[in-house]
């Protein structure tokens, strides 16, 4: 197959673990007799220190005419750097939801699964981490606080802040039906987590995901509210499969969940819209504090890739080949700094690049 993947590099770490997810699918490509064509596109700071926005009309256009994006993060020190010293709607976080909404990306799939070879990398506590966990995060990704309208006013001399969480039954809908989807493939199980004790939007999230769930009977709803889902993550995340939730929710809880997994490093997600298209990018951050350091650990865009071969180009077999090599060079004891422990090597980034070539056949 032919397909034209969009390349952005991203701030901080980005360029760096892109450049080895590159190498794995070039090989992926290799091996399944396709051809794949790069194009490379500018969002976050590289895009305000070019052309002085997060995002620009050609960037998006790049992307659209793409079957696939491939990310790294984007961002930098809040502190430092002068992008956040910019008015909000320039600074490089604006340029990343704009794409989303630009793609209409509104099912973001965050997968968090607990290594065995990591398990002292789990901070939760060891007969927790020995029995391991594997769950699907499905967020909303266009709607909800992030999108609604926003603004700050004085009110009889007192500054007054205001951010709408607002969604409507099709928004809810389209997302469900993909966290079912899912479930059908995995264990059969989904968590809508919400706050509808308190909120109108999580009650319409009840009703309408409690409709979706009638056309899938084989599959199990259970309703839980968010701050007994942030408990329950880190007491027992082992009876999660599919969490489905909306969009700032799933921000704060799809984070906890990459953590627990031993580190942040190590978690893919793809954001797709109605099509087989999709944006694929590593959970973690840009950490601009180890940028240039060749130390950063590239497994979560490398699993970002095989997400990306799986679901937009429907190459399963390179998909398991990438995703059987992170486990093996795990299980043969290579580690970046971040998931170290006694015992292992550590190696950098590009070095983990090669051992994955490598075990990838």
């Amino acid at each position: 197959m032919n397909a034209k993947i969009a390349l952005i590099p991203g701030d901080g770490i980005g360029p760096e673990v892109v450049a080895q997810a590159k190498r794995v699918l070039d090989k992926a490509a290799e091996m399944s007799g396709s051809t794949f064509e790069y194009a490379e596109v500018y969002l976050g700071g590289c895009s305000i220190d070019r052309f002085g926005v997060p995002l620009t009309d050609e960037a998006v256009e790049t992307c659209k005419s793409s079957d696939a994006v491939l990310m790294g993060s984007i961002g930098g020190d809040a502190k430092t750097s002068p992008w956040y010293r910019l008015p909000p709607e320039k600074r490089p976080e604006a340029g990343l939801l704009a794409i989303r909404k630009a793609l209409n990306l509104f099912a973001n799939l965050r997968p968090a699964y607990l290594y065995p070879e990591l398990k002292d990398a789990c901070p939760l506590k060891e007969e927790i981490a020995e029995r391991g966990f594997d769950l699907m995060m499905v967020r909303e990704l266009t709607g909800g606080l992030y999108f609604g309208k926003r603004y700050t006013e004085d009110v009889n001399g007192v500054k007054n802040a205001v951010d709408t969480l607002s969604y409507n039954e099709e928004e809810i809908r389209r997302v469900a039906i993909r966290a079912f989807d899912i479930a059908q493939k995995r264990r059969k199980q989904v968590t809508l987590v919400d706050k509808a004790n308190v909120l109108d939007s999580s009650r319409l999230w009840r009703s309408v995901v409690a409709e979706v769930a009638k056309d899938y009977p084989d599959v199990t709803l259970t309703n839980m509210l968010v701050d007994n889902c942030a408990m329950q993550l880190v007491k027992d995340p082992a009876q999660f499969d599919v969490v489905l939730t909306e969009n700032m929710f799933g921000d704060i809880l799809s984070d906890e969940a990459s953590m627990i997994s031993g580190s942040i490093g190590m978690l893919s997600s793809a954001s797709l819209n109605d099509t087989k298209f999709g944006l694929y990018e590593p959970s973690g951050g840009s950490a601009p504090d180890i940028a240039g350091k060749g130390i950063a650990n590239p497994i979560a865009t490398i699993l970002s890739a095989a997400m990306l071969l799986r679901f937009s180009l429907d190459l399963d077999r390179e998909a398991d080949a990438v995703e059987n090599a992170v486990r093996q060079v795990l299980a043969d004891g290579y580690r970046t700094g971040d998931i170290m422990s006694e015992g292992c090597t550590q190696v950098g980034t590009a070095e983990m690049g090669d051992l994955i070539l490598e075990r990838m056949g």
